[in-house]
């Protein structure tokens, strides 16, 4: 497995960690925080069902608690683990604990799984320099600590590697320093990537951070600068990483905070910066010679001292800012005076009642001034109610919010309008102008974008008593929607994902995103077109819009509908809802962050941002039409490209092809749908601006930020944002976990809060029990092909894969990752937390690897070349000497002096036109090329121009089909609704045709009844006796109606009794069912949070098992690389053992040659002696003869014979000495050969003991108790050898010296010759020692015998010393046991003598008072008194007795242990030289013991770095090979063509010498002077390189005559001289 190994751990910290599991350490969880505390072990059933008990371990209380309430700790050694997803037990307090710990270390960033958390820390600390990014660049997020940085890092790294578009998101409550985070990262981002041309640069971002700061920050009751709009920062990079360009969108401006705002804040921080920094000729200009004593907009200068310096340094540090991006003086200067005029107008005010107009027209005036324009002309702007230069749109849709008249619209309302569209319009023109200094035309490939909004704003936490405002609602709707796309990013596409992929994953379930808060907000209705009021649930946007329009609304039915969708019915359980009525008047309660932040709006006035004010329409028209040039000029411009996002998103106009891409987008999101009806909707822009904001980050890869609030009590003035220093009010309630009072300290329940509604818990754990890293089959493949290089050569190069899965299959097989790291889905394969990380950096180790092996390739390439270079030089360098050498001997010729003055003159003729050619040609060239590149230039300006229009034409094309599709879309609804309209009035026709005939047939009854009822009158008339009877029956059937209406009546009274009863009993069973449901689920949600708290600890247990399992694999590898590595050096071990062995019987089989040659050359020493003696014989003899001149002919001849014979034996002697002087250098040659193989085996030896090192401290440790000559035979072979090797070096001394008495014999017999008999003599010895040769072979063989007895004995003796050391042991148990005993007889003796000296005193009392009687004179009772002395005197001598006996036996038990003392000594002594010999013995075992571990150890690294030598060998073997069976070819080619071109070159140079021998003038005109020897020398070898290179390209290509053709073109002009052996 390829992961690396875990880190090691002291033994220190290992006892700490079983201490801590062995202990069960918990943390108590209670309202003010969390404690740490240690469960306390019980009987079974001693506590109730759900209880625990435990102990603090602050104080040691010991309390009962419910399971509920505790949760697991981790070690200590994860209190600052730098990534949350890395804890042991991962729980809400785990991960608090670990948050405190670092930020009270001053470590605010800490990883999350992917995501980044930052706590803003409360003061400047030092980890933002720029020594710190450069620490960060390059590297992976894996190899950094936690910081701001390593996102922006990430970010850019994957945007290179991937060419992604990236996107950091930043989340978090207001004052948790994100814009100061965002900073940063641009910072880095600039630092580090650069830019191209100095486009955008760290002081250029400083300066826009400074501009943006002023125009678009205020401080607020949660943050003293905090940003009042929302911004998405875009960078641009080209291909290779470098900014090309930059942009900078906002949204979401609070306009109407420049005219209105909450108690205590103030409006936007240009205000203040102009009203104190401006110089005296911008104040006459401004007309701030005086200010108004108050204002209608509340903006006033500061009074403080202190403010005012601060805010004017500010003012001059925004003037720099603005100069640094190019704003010239006039746009500046047209900025001041919109501002100023925003000042004149709250100055001015408006009238209360009656007429609207302003209330002071002279500050009226001098921001009509201000602005160019007349006073009636800014009045009519603000107070009429119909937009200046409009016209009234006719539309077939309902009235829109653009129709609405403004005529209940005060005075003032007018009047806030009218400044809120300035500073709008200069906000966007500000951004514009910053855009403008930013913007490039350069290529750009991809973008990193950075999203930076308004945290969220609660009042509560500022302690504010007030509600929240409208655009707080607009900041905190914003957040929601980030944190929605943060959960479907971080569960929905993971969750998704694995379905998709078929990967089965066991999570508990997830919680729904917030997108009940945020549906309580925008959900829009389906039908498009109505904005009457019915019972479909829309969104709080969409009811204001609705209410605004309709006639009689007010917030009180806006609130009322609000309740009506989304808030809980009475009598029913709450369940998710989040919203909920206040107490009071106009105000509601909305939970954001998943219910864990409820913050309560005041909605009044509300209404009023619903409703559109013709002022705010008028403002950019006026500003248009002022007569300021310098005002009219920056906004005419603006004018042609307003669009429907004006007043919306400001920052579209960027000049690159990813800006206009992002721009199209935004537009589209306000073109499409509903939003193509809506567009021109206060209410529904907010929305739109969010959708475009959220759709424009969801096309790239996110990246998020959370940051976190350390504190909650907190004001505007004592709060500080990131970057400076803050002081934060409030204590932290309650007990916290023991914490160094020095360190920084931390809201416990506000970061739970935090982390509740962020879900990072969620979040973490998906993170660690899922898949984080997953990559498809083919990019796995390609990516991490490089770390199987096995795979390669066994597939090849060229080969093709068919099947994806299979191939990734076998890869991960061969990289032996565990199979619980990874998973393979169906088109991608997927990897636990870390270990893409892990292959990741084994693939860069291996890439390096290979780069590192391809420059030493090229290197040995070049140095290859170079050499051939040279030797082509030197091959020059000689041809151009023996050129100098000719032209030495021609140069005194006169006709090569008259050639050498005549040739230069041509030349010049010759070079004259030659440049006149190729000075016209260049000019021809440069024409040509300039007109080329004008026609480029224009051909690029034209492709810009055509791709700028195509992008506008394209949007505009967006548009329009978005426009066609949203009317098409209403065209369709339109035809539904008027077919069912339709249909309804086909119904409504049938029934009022029914509905008539039905009328008409009542009425023919009526009229009949009425015709019988006048022919009943009629008849009655007639007869007035049957009168009386019908009264009477018609009065009897009143009385019975009568009575039957009271019967019935009793009856459902009675029933209604009944029914009341029975309904209050339905009551009460219906009010005690739903207690026991409440019960029950109240039981259900314990149970499920039980249930939860389990399954995460049982998932926690899960992932340790997991990782305990990696690492028992990382074990087990290990093990088996360490196994086979042993085998391997066993292996080796037994190798080298058999050649010692085979070199050691040599070595005998040498060491008997040579001491057979010692004796046959003592041998040959005593014959060369006999030699010499006979020679000086016979030189006396031949002096003999000399001196007798008488003898005669005869005998003389007969001496010549005897001395020719002599000289012929001497001969034969001379060549048997050479014979034996040839012995002699074989033997020396064997001893050298000896010698070397004695030294190899001398440190094969070494080697080898080194090896059995490790394994003769296993045997001591295992035998350390048995007998000790099982060790000493273990060491025997080794003194053994030893002994070997000194005898070996004393035979090769002795060898050596004979060897040199051997040389001077020889020596001596060349010079003396012989006799037969001296010959003879040598035979003999030669003889006799050979028999000594035999017998001391006999001798060396009965030595070997003895050497045998030897080892016997050695046996015997190490079995006498066991038993030594047997008796040895037994005697000091002896000598231990007499000492013991001695000791006791001391003790005895001790007590005897103590009694003795007691008895003694008793007595010598008993005797004075004896004596003492005596001498009293006698009395009666003196008889009595002498018996009982003569009693006490014979206990006396009892006793005396006894102590005679006692001292007797004492005296003879020490002579007896005076005795064993001295034995002891003997044998202590005997026994104390035995050991002092045995340890130094041992002593010298353990240094050569370490001496052959060391040998051992080096032996193991020469065999490691050999093995990887001998792979790296083969397969350069194998690529050379290859390269040597392509070059054999080309070689071969090329030798057939250089044999058969060296063969012409020498026929030519044939012909050439022939000749300069017939024609010397010819020679002399060749030769050249001196001057021009080298220029034609360095033609000639130029000529030579270039045929040799042609001939190199052209070998396989050209036939024999084509070679030879070139050979000879290229040789004719270069080697006229050239002789054959310079070839």
């Amino acid at each position: 497995m390829l992961l690396l190994p875990p880190h090691v751990k002291t033994e220190e910290q290992i006892a700490a960690e079983q201490a801590w599991y062995g202990s069960e350490k918990v943390w108590l969880v209670h309202k003010n925080g969390f404690s740490l505390a240690t469960v306390v072990k019980t009987e079974t059933g001693s506590l109730p069902e759900g209880k625990v008990k435990i102990k603090l371990e602050h104080d040691g209380t010991v309390l009962d608690v419910d399971e509920d309430d505790i949760e697991k700790a981790n070690p200590p050694s994860f209190d600052r683990c730098e990534d949350l997803a890395a804890l042991l037990y991962l729980n809400e307090t785990s991960v608090m604990h670990s948050l405190r710990q670092r930020y009270g270390g001053n470590l605010v960033h800490t990883y999350a799984g992917s995501n980044m958390v930052i706590i803003n820390p409360t003061s400047t600390p030092s980890m933002y320099s720029e020594k710190v990014m450069h620490m960060f660049k390059g590297c992976r997020r894996e190899d950094t600590a936690p910081h701001i940085y390593a996102v922006s890092q990430s970010a850019y790294r994957n945007l290179l590697t991937t060419r992604q578009d990236q996107s950091i998101v930043l989340l978090g409550k207001s004052g948790s320093g994100k814009t100061t985070n965002c900073q940063h990262l641009v910072q880095y981002l600039v630092s580090i990537a650069g830019s191209t041309g100095k486009i955008f640069t760290a002081e250029k971002w400083q300066a826009v951070y400074t501009i943006l700061e002023a125009f678009g920050n205020s401080a607020t009751s949660m943050n003293n600068n905090a940003s009042r709009f929302s911004q998405i920062v875009s960078l641009d990079f080209d291909q290779a990483g470098q900014v090309a360009s930059a942009s900078i969108q906002t949204m979401l401006l609070e306009k109407l905070r420049v005219v209105k705002r909450p108690e205590t804040e103030s409006t936007f921080n240009v205000f203040y910066y102009m009203m104190a920094g401006a110089d005296s000729t911008l104040r006459t200009e401004l007309h701030f010679n005086h200010f108004a004593e108050n204002s209608a907009f509340g903006i006033v200068p500061q009074t403080k001292s202190e403010d005012k310096q601060k805010a004017s340094q500010q003012f001059t540090k925004l003037q720099a800012a603005m100069k640094v991006l190019g704003i010239s003086s006039d746009e500046q200067k047209a900025l001041w005076l919109i501002l100023g005029a925003i000042y004149h107008l709250g100055a001015a005010g408006a009238t209360k009642a009656g007429r609207k107009q302003f209330a002071r027209h002279e500050w009226a005036q001098k921001a009509a001034y201000l602005l160019g324009c007349t006073l009636e002309e800014l009045s009519s702007s603000i107070f009429k109610h119909q937009p200046k230069g409009t016209l009234q749109r006719s539309t077939s849709f309902c009235q829109g919010p653009d129709d609405v008249g403004t005529g209940d619209n005060s005075a003032l309302e007018c009047l806030e309008a009218m400044a809120a569209g300035l500073y709008s319009e200069l906000f966007t023109l500000v951004i514009s102008l910053v855009n403008r200094a930013l913007k490039s035309s350069q290529h750009s490939l991809c973008s990193l974008l950075i999203v930076d909004t308004p945290g969220f704003q609660n009042p509560k936490l500022a302690k504010r008593d007030r509600g929240a405002t409208f655009e707080e609602l607009c900041h905190n709707y914003t957040q929601e929607r980030l944190q929605t796309l943060f959960h479907e990013r971080t569960f929905v596409q993971e969750l998704e994902r694995y379905k998709e992929e078929n990967i089965e994953l066991a999570l508990d379930d997830i919680e729904s995103s917030t997108s009940l808060s945020v549906s309580a907000i925008d959900q829009a209705s389906t039908q498009v077109r109505t904005l009457a009021r019915t019972d479909e649930a829309r969104g709080l946007l969409w009811l204001m819009e609705e209410e605004a329009l309709q006639p009689g609304g007010s917030e009180e039915t806006l609130l009322e509908r609000l309740f009506s969708y989304y808030s809980p019915v009475d009598g029913e359980s709450k369940g998710p809802a989040l919203l909920l009525k206040s107490e009071k008047a106009h105000h509601f309660l909305l939970g954001h962050s998943h219910g864990t932040d409820w913050v309560e709006y005041d909605a009044s006035g509300w209404l009023s941002h619903a409703k559109q004010n013709p002022a705010s329409q008028n403002a950019a028209i006026l500003l248009q039409d002022s007569q300021k040039k310098n005002i009219s000029g920056l906004f005419m411009g603006r004018s042609g490209g307003a669009t429907v996002l004006s007043g919306s998103i400001a920052g579209l106009e960027g000049g690159s092809q990813l800006a206009l891409r992002r721009a199209t987008s935004m537009r589209k999101t306000f073109t499409t749908g509903v939003a193509a009806v809506k567009k021109k909707s206060l209410c529904i822009q907010i929305k739109l601006q969010v959708d475009a904001l959220i759709d424009t980050v969801r096309r790239s890869r996110v990246h998020f930020v959370h940051c976190l609030l350390p504190k909650t009590e907190t004001s505007a003035g004592d709060l500080k944002v990131l970057g400076g220093p803050s002081s934060r009010s409030g204590e932290i309630v309650a007990h916290r976990e023991s914490c160094d009072n020095g360190l920084m300290q931390l809201d416990v329940c506000l970061l739970r809060a935090q982390l509740r509604g962020s879900k990072l818990l969620d979040a973490l754990r998906i993170y660690r029990q899922g898949y984080p890293d997953h990559l498809v089959f083919s990019e796995f493949r390609r990516r991490f092909d490089v770390l199987t290089p096995h795979l390669t050569k066994k597939h090849g190069r060229n080969y093709i894969v068919t099947d994806e899965r299979k191939a990734v299959e076998e890869l991960l097989e061969s990289l032996e990752l565990e199979k619980s790291s990874y998973h393979m889905g169906l088109s991608r394969v997927f990897f636990r937390a870390g270990v893409l990380a892990k292959l990741e950096e084994h693939r860069d180790i291996q890439t390096r690897r290979n780069i590192t092996l391809f420059q030493a390739a090229c290197r040995g390439y070049l140095a290859r070349q170079a050499f051939k270079k040279r030797k082509i030089q030197n091959l020059a360098i000689r041809c151009i000497q023996k050129n100098i050498k000719k032209n030495r001997g021609v140069k005194g010729w006169p006709w090569w002096k008259l050639f050498t003055t005549v040739r230069p003159l041509i030349e010049v003729q010759l070079s004259e036109e030659q440049i006149r050619g190729k000075d016209e040609e260049i000019q021809q060239l440069k024409l040509k090329l300039e007109k080329v590149e004008k026609e480029r230039n224009e051909l690029r300006l034209n492709s810009d121009r055509l791709e700028s229009k195509i992008t506008e034409l394209s949007s505009e094309l967006a548009d329009e089909r978005n426009t066609g599709e949203s009317a098409s879309q209403l065209l369709e609804s339109e035809t539904s609704e008027r077919l069912r309209l339709e249909k309804d009035m086909k119904d409504l026709q049938a029934k009022f045709e029914a509905m008539k005939k039905q009328m008409e047939s009542m009425e023919m009854e009526v009229m009949e009844a009425r015709l019988i009822r006048a022919s009943e009158l009629n008849g009655e008339m007639d007869d007035d006796d049957t009168g009386g009877e019908w009264r009477l029956k018609y009065e009897r059937a009143i009385r019975e109606i009568e009575f039957t209406k009271k019967r019935l009546q009793q009856e459902f009274d009675d029933k209604l009794e009944v029914e009341q009863q029975n309904k209050r009993q339905l009551e009460r069973k219906l009010t005690d069912l739903q207690a026991d449901n409440e019960e029950v689920q109240r039981v259900a949600q314990q149970l499920k949070k039980k249930c939860q708290r389990l399954t995460a600890e049982l998932q926690d247990t899960k992932l340790h098992l997991e990782g305990q399992q990696s690492r028992n694999h990382d074990l087990e590898k290990k093990q088996r690389k360490f196994d086979s590595e042993q085998t391997q050096s066993q292996e080796e071990v037994q190798r080298e053992k058999s050649q010692r062995e085979k070199l050691s019987r040599e070595k005998d089989m040498l060491t008997g040659e040579v001491f057979s040659l010692r004796q046959q050359l003592e041998d040959k020493d005593l014959e060369i002696c006999a030699v010499n003696l006979k020679l000086e014989q016979m030189e006396a003899e031949l002096q003999d003869l000399n001196s007798q001149e008488t003898k005669d002919e005869a005998s003389l001849a007969k001496v010549k014979k005897q001395l020719r014979d002599l000289e012929a034996k001497v001969k034969d002697q001379e060549e048997e000495l050479d014979e034996q002087a040839g012995t002699i250098q074989m033997l020396e040659q064997a001893k050298l050969r000896l010698e070397m193989e004695m030294e190899r085996l001398r440190q094969t030896h070494s080697k080898e003991i080194e090896s059995k090192d490790d394994e003769v401290e296993e045997i001591r440790q295992s035998c350390s108790k048995k007998p000790v000559y099982k060790l000493s035979l273990v060491f025997q072979v080794s003194h053994r050898d030893v002994e070997t090797e000194k005898r070996l070096r004393k035979d090769l001394k002795r060898t050596k010296a004979l060897l040199a008495d051997a040389q001077i014999m020889l020596d001596h017999l060349k010079n003396n010759a012989p006799s037969k008999r001296e010959i003879a003599q040598l035979k003999n010895q030669l003889e006799e020692s050979e028999f000594t040769c035999a017998a001391a072979v006999k001798a060396r063989k009965s030595m070997e015998v003895e050497i045998e007895d030897l080892h016997v004995q050695m046996d015997d003796i190490s079995k006498s010393k066991q038993a030594l050391e047997e008796q040895l042991s037994r005697l000091q148990r002896e000598k231990n046991d007499m000492q013991s005993r001695m000791e006791e007889d001391q003790e005895d003796m001790n007590e005897l003598m103590k009694k003795h000296k007691a008895a003694v005193a008793q007595v010598t009392l008993r005797h004075s008072c004896l004596s003492d009687r005596y001498t009293e004179p006698l009395s009666k009772s003196r008889y009595d008194t002498y018996h009982d002395t003569e009693a006490t005197i014979r206990c006396i001598s009892r006793y005396m007795t006894a102590l005679n006996f006692t001292s007797a036996e004492f005296r003879k038990t020490a002579v007896y242990q005076t005795l064993l003392t001295i034995v002891l000594k003997e044998n202590l002594e005997k026994l104390t030289e035995e050991r002092d010999q045995r340890s130094a013995s041992e002593n010298r075992e353990k240094e050569q013991n370490k001496r052959l571990l060391r040998q051992i150890r080096d032996v193991k690294e020469e065999m490691a770095e050999l093995a990887k030598k001998e792979a790296e060998a083969s397969r350069k073997k194998h690529e050379l090979e290859m390269d040597i069976e392509s070059l054999e070819a080309a070689n071969q080619s090329l030798q057939a063509d250089l044999k058969l071109a060296f063969k012409r070159i020498g026929d030519l140079q044939a012909a050439i010498e022939d000749e300069m021998e017939s024609d010397d003038n010819e020679d002399l005109i060749n030769s050249e002077g001196a001057s021009d020897t080298d220029s034609e020398v360095e033609g000639r070898v130029d000529g030579v390189k270039s045929w040799l290179s042609k001939n190199k390209g052209s070998a396989k290509n050209l036939s024999d005559d084509g070679s030879l053709k070139s050979s000879r073109s290229v040789l004719q002009p270069h080697f006229p001289l050239l002789p054959h052996r310079m070839v």
